[in-house]
């Protein structure tokens, strides 16, 4: 894995009263949001979340490198999560297959979503529920919980305290000073650590390079009422499908408009369910019917929500958009998407935009009116918090690269020391001794793919393969050969697979093979694996001369 400090090896021993840090995930990437903390051979996790696949084919899920536990799972005092996007907990059953009785901290909603997870997974889970305010002794780490406000309710920040120095963890947040739940980040939380003293500042750096302040979610509200008046058929709303207040504010809108809704998709009738059953989502009454009732009702009466506000291939919308779905998206229908670009999504969620337009459908979107709000905090938010906070030192956390360093140069504006701002990658180790944080080595933390049933069973060499399966296709060459003379007696027979060339193209390379392989016999090569090495250079020379391109070339030899 690589990381900004090659000079460094493996970290020495933590000196007596020292505090390490130990991100898994979530830096330098959006997503797989990972931390450990160690002090005095006991380890605290605080998130443990997945990543979405991007150019990795056939892969579901991306999770955190355990390696760095493994051998150390008894030492864990507890898993603490911060809130319930996947992104946070969905990790979370592939670290307790290893050890099933690892505490769960957090939140009700927070547990609630997780316990659902787990129960897919046949686990059944130790959980604690916190509330902000609270505080609760986890071995060596006092933690106290602090509310925060983020596009899921019920998020927390922690804050950590050690004898070897305090710890404050915002996890994901905003500044949202009229949230549609009431509930608002605790700056006097916040500016009441500050006054006991903040030793290191693990921040969200999401929206960092993004000035000013984060839209409000009540300022929503308009763009979808104008979506609803105007809207001749169905509208459909695509959304995370943990996004409790926007879900909220289309129910809120549908009973104004006299609509009834019907919601798509697994884990968003899942989530959803379990949001209202605690409480977190009011459903006006007799609002909710069955998708698979919509055929009564008029066109004008229907919204239906569902997932696939990235583009996910699989979810509801994508599959609409592509004609692979029970429901017909055509002329005249209205698509919400209710949500932002999560980086290097972006030609996934055009590419369903497009797919749709072409269906007829009026899609209203980010790019065209104000129908989302990121969930994290602007710059100005997180100058207010560094002034308030007034940390000795700050770990950016929770972004890509360009992200992190913006999030650094807000801190050091607000005049934290820049040697105190410490950039750093997933398996880079930080350490906390005697108020000073300073790096100190890196560990081995790579990419775990989940691929079907298999985790960790797929690595980078197969998905170079298959992204060479994927474009640029393959060729496979058999040739017989008499197994006590050595010489050729059929073949080479050349198939390819993804190639806009007629195989006739191949016939000028048929000599060439036949060339090396008896010059390799000539030269007394017998091993069946060298020659097809052999004809494997052939191919590949021409091919790559002749036609410009790389594919993946497959050679067999049959003895006879």
């Amino acid at each position: 894995m690589s990381h900004p400090h090659p000079e460094l090896g493996a970290p020495p021993p933590l000196p007596k009263n020292g505090v390490r840090v130990v991100a898994l995930g979530g830096l330098g990437e959006v997503g797989r949001n990972m931390t450990v903390l160690e002090f005095d051979g006991r380890l605290l996790v605080v998130d443990c979340g997945v990543l979405f696949p991007d150019d990795h084919p056939g892969v579901d899920l991306i999770l955190p490198d355990f390696d760095y536990l493994r051998d150390r799972l008894d030492d864990i005092e507890a898993i603490v999560l911060t809130h319930g996007h996947e992104d946070h907990i969905g990790a979370v059953p592939y670290l307790l297959r290893l050890k099933p009785d690892i505490p769960l901290i957090g939140s009700t909603l927070t547990l609630a979503l997780i316990e659902a997870k787990l129960k897919e997974h046949r686990i059944t889970p130790y959980t604690m529920g916190v509330k902000e305010g609270g505080r609760e002794k986890l071995g060596p780490f006092d933690c106290e919980f602090v509310a925060v406000n983020h596009s899921i309710p019920d998020a927390l920040a922690v804050f950590v305290r050690t004898p070897g120095g305090t710890l404050l963890i915002t996890g994901d947040f905003k500044m949202d000073q009229l949230p549609l739940d009431g509930r608002i980040t605790d700056l006097r939380a916040f500016a009441r650590l500050g006054e006991e003293g903040v030793d290191l500042f693990l921040t969200d750096s999401t929206n960092a390079e993004v000035p000013g302040f984060t839209t409000p979610e009540k300022d929503i509200t308009p763009a979808i009422e104008r979506v609803f008046a105007k809207a001749e058929r169905r509208i459909i709303v695509a959304c995370f499908a943990s996004h409790v207040h926007r879900v909220q504010q289309i129910l809120n809108a549908a009973e104004a408009h006299g609509r009834k809704v019907a919601m798509v998709g697994r884990s968003m009738v899942r989530n959803m369910g379990i949001a209202a059953d605690l409480g977190y989502l009011k459903i006006p009454d007799g609002i909710l019917v069955d998708a698979k009732k919509l055929g009564d009702l008029r066109d004008d009466q229907v919204v239906l929500i569902c997932t696939g506000s990235q583009g996910e291939p699989m979810a509801a919308l994508s599959r609409m958009a592509n004609r692979d779905h029970q429901i017909d998206v055509g002329h005249g229908d209205t698509v919400l998407m209710a949500s932002s670009l999560i980086p290097g999504n972006e030609n996934a969620i055009y590419r369903v935009i497009n797919g749709l337009m072409r269906l007829g459908a009026n899609v209203v979107h980010k790019g065209n009116a104000l129908v989302h709000v990121s969930g994290h905090a602007s710059a100005g938010e997180l100058l207010y918090c560094y002034n308030i906070v007034k940390p000795r030192n700050v770990m950016p956390i929770h972004g890509e690269w360009r992200h992190l360093v913006a999030n650094r140069d807000l801190a050091v504006a607000t005049g934290v020391p820049e040697r105190n701002v410490l950039l750093a990658e997933d398996g880079v180790v930080v350490d906390l001794v005697d108020g000073q944080a300073s790096i100190t080595g890196v560990v081995p933390c790579g990419y775990v793919y989940v691929d079907g049933s298999l985790v960790g069973a797929t690595d980078e060499t197969m998905l170079k393969d298959r992204r060479i399966l994927r474009d640029e296709g393959f060729v496979t060459i058999i040739v017989v050969r008499d197994s006590s003379t050595g010489k050729i007696v059929a073949g080479p027979d050349i198939r390819t697979r993804g190639f806009a060339e007629d195989t006739d193209v191949f016939d000028k390379v048929v000599p060439k093979i036949e060339d090396a392989l008896e010059e390799a016999r000539r030269k007394g090569v017998n091993d069946s694996h060298q020659l097809q090495q052999v004809i494997r250079r052939a191919v590949g020379g021409f091919v790559g001369g002749k036609l410009r391109r790389r594919p993946m070339i497959i050679p067999i030899v049959i003895d006879a």
